[in-house]
């Protein structure tokens, strides 16, 4: 149990951290409204029109920090808080969203190796951690079936190298998002800094989040490894 703590533990510290940082940074942000007095929504569109992305829609959405582009239905979606609202950061939001639109119109190659492995995330998402443990089961009946537990082990690796592909995607669209900012004069140099702060902490959550992967999928390595010696 104690050795399991190595690894859970740290994993859950920095994911509260992460989370907490970025729901912090991002509620100081959203009392501060943008010298221009837009809302993120009419940001959003502004990104996308002059992108030439006339096609994809704007929506509303419920909940916090809700915020995606879901690119199967051509569509932004912005949350309750984020959508009419002018602060700063709101419409850093709506802006990086807005990029992920953009990755995909112009086939940005880390996202589309990220979609191209979505359906092996998902399954290996489910099934990874239940084949290493009727893998480990089995063993007792054979070491050969021990395999099974090695081929969740390689399963769940996709869910790391997942999390590995969305680093420069998410990187990238906040990126992207601050230099249309800048360069269309939406914020001023003040608020920019402001609006950088919300995307590098919610940066962080998606780098937190690799981290307890990474932590996790060595554990069901060694547990593995343990369950060999034996």
């Amino acid at each position: 149990m104690y050795y399991d703590l190595l690894y859970i533990l740290p994993a859950l510290i920095l994911t509260l951290l992460a989370s907490a940082h970025v729901k912090s940074v991002y509620a100081r942000y959203s009392e501060i409204g943008a010298s221009s007095g837009v809302t993120a929504a009419s940001v959003a569109r502004r990104i996308l029109d002059a992108h030439g992305l006339t096609d994809v829609r704007i929506e509303r959405v419920a909940g916090e920090l809700s915020d995606h582009f879901d690119p199967t239905a051509n569509v932004v979606r912005l949350s309750e808080s984020v959508y009419g609202s002018s602060s700063v950061a709101a419409i850093g939001v709506a802006a990086h969203e807005c990029g992920h639109a953009v990755q995909y119109a112009q086939s940005y190659l880390p996202i589309r190796i990220r979609a191209s492995i979505i359906p092996v995330t998902n399954f290996a998402s489910k099934f990874a951690v239940p084949m290493v443990i009727l893998g480990i089961f089995l063993a007792a009946y054979g070491e050969k079936m021990l395999s099974v537990a090695y081929a969740g082990v390689i399963l769940f690796a996709f869910c790391v190298f997942f999390q590995l592909v969305t680093l420069p995607v998410e990187f990238n669209a906040s990126r992207r998002a601050m230099t249309v900012l800048r360069e269309d004069a939406i914020l001023t140099a003040e608020e920019l800094g402001g609006a950088r702060k919300v995307l590098t902490a919610a940066a962080m959550t998606y780098v937190a989040s690799l981290a307890g992967t990474i932590l996790q999928l060595l554990r069901l390595i060694s547990i593995v490894n343990n369950n060999r010696r034996r």
